[in-house]
């Protein structure tokens, strides 16, 4: 803090120490000035932003798709690459296509789209409600950080295979 000081007062300071005079807030009053290096400055913010962007997380959005029909085993399967995803952090977008007649019985998709919420709800959480748009229903499922982290509080062993059997299913091979 050197004060308040004229322009070219504050230009002989930073000359004389090999430095450079870069000008911080220009809207302040007086505006605010400070003696620096400007490369390593520059350098120094380049290193910054390197950093920023090496320490993002670049969420990828997964879709999975089904129709009204889709078989209950068919159903499962998708649904455990659903799990798979939303583990791995990515977002899953649901996606139910209708066919010819389907679409006077949107209920049945509709139903078939708040099971597939049901099956993650202990993983995610609903970003965008089922929509419809045209011959496809959708929905955006986000991973839910506090929910995975109790899942796997829970079931440690469970990382690589995330989904259990229905329950619903009894062998009858006796």
């Amino acid at each position: 803090m050197l004060g308040v000081m004229s322009v070219p007062e504050a230009l002989r300071i930073a000359e004389d120490r090999g430095l450079d005079l870069l000008e911080i807030a220009p809207n302040a009053q007086p505006p605010t000035c400070k003696i620096m290096d400007y490369g390593k400055y520059k350098y120094e913010e380049k290193k910054k932003a390197a950093a920023s962007r090496k320490n993002q997380v670049i969420v990828t959005i997964k879709e999975i798709q089904m129709r009204p029909r889709t078989d209950q085993h068919d159903f499962e399967t998708k649904m455990k690459h659903a799990r798979r995803f939303l583990l791995e952090g990515d977002k899953v977008k649901v996606n139910l296509r209708f066919m010819g007649r389907e679409m006077a019985h949107q209920e049945t998709g509709l139903a078939v789209v708040n099971k597939a919420i049901e099956y993650v709800k202990d993983l995610a959480t609903v970003e965008a409600p089922p929509k419809t748009e045209g011959k496809n229903m959708f929905t955006m499922l986000a991973p839910d950080p506090a929910k995975i982290k109790e899942y796997l509080k829970a079931n440690p062993n469970k990382k690589d295979e995330p989904l259990e059997p229905m329950k619903e299913e009894a062998d009858d091979e006796s």
